[in-house]
């Protein structure tokens, strides 16, 4: 802190979304005093599916934190899945099903490992830990205090919130949270990976009802990180056991043996982006940052608190929140709306089946997996391939078109 007591930088919440971002700081302004605040410590667990995409490592390294995660195996086998949906309310025409060999592999990495590394690597570089709960955040003209738990406060010139989809910083100031229709629930455990499971990264879509998928990543170690997660369309909230009833009727065996099972809400995305003008910024899942399409977050997260972290010390007499906004408008804003188009496509029956069909061309393989995993877009190969296989199977289907760039 300088002589008055203020923070250049608090970053609320030390995941990959707040690490980034006290990365990002520090390596724009070397020397900035920046805060890692967070309610664990740490190496703490996290449900997640664990995936951790080479797009990922790329925000990584550009922050001066390569090599986090050499030491994890790389997955390359991708494989997709649409299960059929029952006789008489066929929510997909039938399944489909493609295994590919991704350009570049993925790795599957427990967050208490992630997390953890990304934090050490922030601390490295200059920043500062402490442990404390938000309870208050007030803007001032020239600063931000932060209430925390048992009474304490601190001051900051700009503060990041990256504190997950329960945002307390978010909450604080009153801003909403994320839409009821772009919500998903997710339910992940680790048990012994299937023997044909080891090598590949497996997603099966559901089709009897919203849209769904239960998942199994291989860690490495002879274990796998497997899951089922959907969309919420209203109503009660489903129950534990009906999620891990419908993963093993995807993945049948993943369940055997599995435990340290965790649920988590998923923000999904939508257009556009909700940053406010001023000294607080939103990263992550606390701005609803995650995958409409696959719920990858972790990219998103990286990306956004680089971003955050860049515009809290780089908006000299300027308004931080309005330069963050500008920059993940331009790093994100084309490939949102492409997501959020394409979520309301592939709840149109057979669409999504049809796209798994379509990737069978390893260009359009390609290309979905920029969007599922990236900041890619819809391509007009991806497009035209989808709308022949819908109407291959139906006559009756109209093929999808892409959105406007």
């Amino acid at each position: 802190m300088d002589a008055t007591g203020t923070w250049d930088v608090a970053v609320v919440g030390a995941g990959p979304a707040g690490s980034a971002a006290a990365l990002a700081a520090l390596r724009v302004r070397p020397g900035a005093r920046v805060l890692l605040l967070d309610r664990a410590d740490f190496p703490r667990d996290k449900a997640c599916g664990d995936g951790v995409a080479p797009h990922v490592l790329d925000v990584l390294d550009s922050l001066g934190a390569p090599g986090l995660v050499d030491d994890h195996r790389p997955v390359r086998r991708l494989h997709l899945q649409v299960a059929p949906g029952p006789s008489g309310r066929p929510h997909e025409r039938g399944a489909a099903a493609v295994a590919r060999d991704m350009r570049r592999p993925a790795r599957v990495v427990p967050r208490r490992v992630l997390d953890a590394r990304i934090r050490a690597a922030a601390l490295a570089a200059g920043a500062e830990a402490r442990t404390g709960v938000v309870r208050a955040v007030s803007v001032g003209s020239r600063d931000v205090r932060l209430g925390l738990s048992g009474g304490d406060g601190l001051r900051a010139r700009v503060v990041v919130g990256a504190d997950g989809a329960g945002s307390a910083v978010r909450r604080a100031l009153g801003l909403p949270g994320p839409p009821g229709r772009a919500t998903g629930l997710a339910v992940r455990g680790y048990g012994p990976v299937r023997a044909d499971l080891a090598d590949e990264q497996r997603i099966v879509f559901d089709g009897t009802g919203p849209p769904a998928y239960a998942w199994s990543f291989p860690v490495g170690d002879g274990t796998a990180n497997v899951g089922y997660g959907e969309v919420l369309v209203g109503g009660a909230a489903p129950s534990r056991r009906r999620y891990l009833e419908r993963l093993e009727a995807l993945l049948p065996g993943t369940t055997d043996g599995a435990g340290s099972w965790r649920g988590h809400h998923l923000p999904l995305s939508s257009d556009p982006v909700r940053q406010p003008d001023g000294r607080v910024l939103l990263a992550g899942d606390s701005l609803s940052l995650v995958n409409p399409l696959t719920g990858e977050g972790l990219y998103y997260a990286v990306l956004s608190g680089a971003c955050a972290g860049s515009a809290a010390v780089a908006a000299d007499g300027g308004d931080p929140g309005r330069a963050y906004r500008t920059m993940l408008r331009r790093r994100l804003g084309r490939h949102l709306r492409h997501t959020s188009a394409l979520q309301r496509l592939v709840r149109v029956p057979g669409v999504l089946a049809a796209g798994v069909r379509a990737a069978g061309d390893p260009a359009v393989f390609d290309d979905l997996v920029e969007v599922g995993l990236g900041r890619g877009l819809l391509s007009a190969r991806v497009a035209l391939a989808t709308g022949a296989a819908l109407a291959g199977s139906s006559g009756t289907a109209r093929p999808p078109h892409s959105p406007r760039p």
